[in-house]
């Protein structure tokens, strides 16, 4: 429910809701899911949300098939409607904050998953390669998260290689309801968002998702600790989160796809395979948002984003592949997406603190 403000304190004035889900209330599919509660545009939302193993794997010596269950997978933490949203219209949710809740996170390799072995869509006459679990260990105040090698040298002379890591935590998933009754599993990124796995939805971030259905039935989860861009393995280091975001409405303009907007860039997500059809996705949403901000023709959008665009792979592993193309604001005129949303929510964040 939504904080009271204190008596007498008249600035008190932002809806602020803290929501923790039991296991019961957490769900698994974008779409097809009642909303936990409604909130209004402009509302700060505290939210927590549960590894992706729905916190199967806790030690070492965990066996990823025999403990998570598949249909389980990527918890998410939702969905929320927003009051006033409707089809055609623009969900921004700006990630304030996003805070270790556990002091460990797990990573693993499991049987035919991950972009280094054969999987069903890749189907080889081989063996799968060898499950394992790594746990790491997570030192939020210093900021640091650590890596211990489980298998040692290639020469059979084990030795222990153990790194310290900058933490990095982004959400793995941010996501609406699908259109036209769709229901799709939280494991798969589309035009919904869902599962696009980019380091890019982090603190400072606001991403942008167009309402498919009234309410726009948004859900968050799959925090990540950290994550290479690409996922390669398939996991990143799992985690509990603590997320703060800022939630609010733009009536009417909504992307077909996802897109993100930081103090230095400018994104958008593509998802699908092969792999060059997610980056044509997130490369043509570009192009048009490009006619959006600069007034462009669209080859000449075509032309100029061909000399400047940066395009790291978010996720090489899930049931469609996502590429983010992304653009650094510096090197053009300064023009306000959205009305400039994304600097209003960053001055919010600053009244808050």
């Amino acid at each position: 429910m939504p904080d009271e403000p204190a008596e007498g304190d008249a600035e008190a004035v932002v809806d602020i809701v803290t929501f923790t889900p039991t296991r019961e209330q957490f769900v698994y599919t974008f779409g097809g899911a009642a909303p936990v509660m409604r909130v209004k545009p402009g509302t700060v939302l505290r939210l927590w949300s549960e590894d992706a193993f729905n916190q199967a794997l806790k030690s070492v010596h965990d066996v990823p098939s025999r403990l998570i269950d598949f249909r389980y997978g990527n918890p998410q933490t939702g969905p929320f409607y927003v009051e006033g949203a409707e089809p055609g219209d623009t969900l921004a949710i700006h990630i304030v904050e996003l805070t270790p809740a556990r002091t460990w996170g797990a990573s693993a390799t499991i049987p035919f998953f991950g972009g280094m072995t054969n999987t069903d869509r890749t189907a080889m006459l081989s063996a799968a390669l060898p499950e394992a679990t790594w746990i790491y260990e997570v030192d939020v105040a210093a900021g640091t998260v650590g890596f211990q090698s489980r298998y040692g040298s290639r020469d059979g002379e084990y030795k222990d290689l153990e790194v310290v890591l900058p933490l990095a935590p982004m959400l793995g998933t941010v996501g609406v309801a699908p259109p036209g009754f769709e229901v799709r599993s939280s494991l798969v990124p589309e035009r919904f968002g869902g599962n696009m796995d980019t380091p890019e939805m982090r603190a400072g971030a606001t991403v942008y998702l167009g309402v498919n259905v009234p309410g726009g039935l948004f859900s968050i989860g799959d925090g990540h600790y950290r994550q290479g861009e690409g996922e390669a393995c398939g996991n990143a280091v799992e985690g509990a989160m603590n997320s703060t975001l800022i939630v609010d409405l733009i009536k009417g303009k909504a992307p077909l796809w996802p897109r993100l907007e930081s103090d230095e860039y400018w994104m958008t997500v593509g998802s699908s395979r092969p792999m060059e059809d997610a980056w044509r996705i997130a490369q043509l949403e570009m192009i048009r948002w490009f006619g959006e901000l600069f007034g462009l023709h669209e080859m000449d959008a075509y032309q100029l984003l061909s000399q400047v665009t940066e395009a790291p792979i978010a996720n090489a592993v899930d049931p469609n592949y996502s590429v983010a193309i992304k653009v650094r604001k510096s090197l053009f005129p300064r023009v306000d997406a959205y009305g400039g949303i994304h600097r209003d929510l960053r001055a919010r964040v600053a009244e808050l603190r």
